[in-house]
């Protein structure tokens, strides 16, 4: 026999109910979602999380609706798999965050004064270590992509002073890590250039600039991500623009692909 769903609700908790309802019927009943671990959940996860961050890039708002909802649902298998070994259930997540939220905001939740998000954050940062952090930069995840592990360290340095107190500081530093990258490539010898210094040199080059796009409020990985965007978008014209030519690319002359590759850009 198979199951009635539960109907539709028009309030927050009803909905959220019966998300709950239905995973506890998926989990009993669907032999994939029987299956599932937070292992092999984790993957997915990821996914999802990619999911939604391309549709607020697009500002595609259905689409974030949708991508929301994927996310939530994984939030609830954890909690499920979690009650199924006593170690967590989804009322303890919940009181989780909640109980944390309150901690970290005794500026809403208590006496404390603030005058501006700066003072938030050193606050934020100052809670973790008397919460047991070991290190303001503890909480920075090891498996973060490198150009958003950057901005988060940066950011958490900054929560407790650490940080340039002029943007014109911030740029000289980005002017000096470039002349030192180009240093190591500015010799007679080519056959000499040392590529493990070379690549650090880039590395703090990179850091410098992310440190410079925080200090102008652009977000590093946003601005990277629309520029991949905006370079997809033109060279899959100039393919385009070549097979209706009858030409292929490969064959084509930069100066060819040019032609198109400028006509791109005026669209």
């Amino acid at each position: 026999m198979p199951l009635t769903p539960p109907i539709a609700s028009t309030t927050p908790a009803g909905a959220f109910e019966r998300l709950l309802t239905i995973m506890d019927d998926l989990r009993l009943n669907c032999p994939w979602d029987k299956k599932q671990t937070l292992e092999s959940l984790r993957h997915l996860t990821i996914e999802e999380v990619y999911e939604l961050s391309d549709a607020i890039l697009s500002g595609d708002m259905p689409e974030i609706k949708k991508e929301l909802g994927d996310v939530m649902l994984h939030l609830v298998f954890y909690a499920r798999i979690g009650s199924e070994t006593n170690d967590f259930n989804i009322t303890d997540v919940l009181n989780g965050i909640c109980d944390k939220l309150v901690n970290r905001h005794p500026h809403i939740y208590a006496d404390v004064d603030v005058q501006n998000e700066d003072d938030v954050k050193r606050n934020w940062e100052q809670i973790k270590l008397k919460e047991g952090n070991k290190s303001v930069l503890g909480g920075v995840p090891a498996s973060l992509p490198a150009l958003i592990k950057a901005s988060r360290i940066q950011e958490k340095a900054r929560g407790i002073g650490f940080d340039w107190e002029e943007k014109s500081k911030v740029w000289a530093k980005v002017e000096e890590e470039l002349q030192e990258f180009k240093d190591e490539f500015n010799v007679e010898d080519e056959t000499t250039i040392d590529h493990e210094r070379a690549e650090s040199e880039f590395g703090d080059l990179l850091f410098s600039l992310i440190n410079y796009a925080r200090f102008i409020n652009i977000n590093p990985e946003d601005a990277l991500e629309k520029t991949n965007r905006k370079f997809i978008k033109r060279f899959q014209y100039l393919e385009t623009k070549a097979n209706e030519n009858g030409q292929q690319l490969q064959n084509m002359s930069l100066a060819e692909m040019d032609v198109y590759w400028n006509e791109a850009k005026k669209l």
